[in-house]
């Protein structure tokens, strides 16, 4: 059971506002990011992109709850058009995901039923869409324990990722299909679905993201290879103070963890 996540993507462009989110989001500070965004959060896509960091914090270190609670209903607040309505069900949905996956409370059935709202309301071309379809596919693999159902789901999302230059959510769907494709026992195709996975990683800068890349290929390796990532894996989780909570308890041999950084 590997969790995952995506948001609005990494792609500024020439906003200083949207680099500096960036920058703040891909080390793990969350809350920082967040807080860039609150002056502008009466507007729908601004909220629904603070709500997203907030829950993504919640993802990686296991806390945050109220607050993402509070950012989502914001969002929902100041979403009108069906796209905006339909992009904070999937993000409603994702918080209710990841409340089940790290055992806070039992929301599968919220998950389930905000992530089918968001796919009545969401068109077929929307930017949401391919985002949602990835999601799905987490409550699939890992609520529902339906491989089948999440491989088709990430299908979409990969497809559709390419699609649209979304390097981000690329990640993301290289690394669960690859995870699936080794549950299947296809170490070839699985090796190199983590590759790509770890390799657009360190391309955009994701550094939060790129332990848990670096000891999903740690997988498929022999040694030393595999314990070269899985050392590195562990700098990198040092570095950020321990997170993702998930994954530091996962590394071997135990390190000391730094006090957690500002998030």
């Amino acid at each position: 059971m590997t969790p995952g996540t995506s948001g609005s993507g990494s792609t500024a462009g020439d906003d200083p506002l949207q680099t500096a989110v960036w920058r703040l989001r891909s080390r793990g500070c969350w809350a920082d990011a967040a807080e860039l965004l609150a002056p502008h959060a009466v507007e729908a896509g601004p909220a629904l992109q603070r709500a997203s960091l907030l829950v993504e914090r919640c993802l990686y270190t296991g806390r945050g709850w109220a607050e993402a609670e509070d950012a989502l209903r914001t969002a929902e607040a100041t979403a009108h058009a069906d796209d905006e309505r339909g992009a904070a069900a999937s993000e409603r949905g994702h918080l209710a995901y990841v409340s089940s996956l790290l055992h806070e409370h039992d929301r599968t059935d919220e998950a389930r039923a905000a992530l089918g709202r968001a796919a009545a309301l969401l068109r077929p071309d929307a930017p949401g869409r391919a985002l949602l379809d990835f999601r799905r596919g987490l409550v699939a693999e890992n609520l529902s324990d339906s491989p089948q159902s999440a491989r088709g789901a990430y299908l979409r999302a990969h497809t559709a990722a390419k699609d649209h230059g979304d390097s981000l959510l690329l990640s993301f769907t290289w690394r669960h299909l690859a995870g699936l494709a080794l549950r299947q026992g296809e170490l070839a195709e699985a090796r190199n679905g983590f590759a790509e996975s770890l390799r657009l990683r360190e391309e955009l800068g994701y550094l939060v993201g790129t332990a848990p890349a670096l000891m999903a290929l740690a997988e498929t390796e022999q040694e030393p290879e595999a314990g070269r990532l899985r050392a590195e894996a562990g700098r990198l989780v040092r570095l950020l103070g321990g997170v993702p909570t998930w994954l530091a308890d996962k590394l071997a041999p135990p390190f000391p963890l730094s006090p957690p950084a500002p998030a």
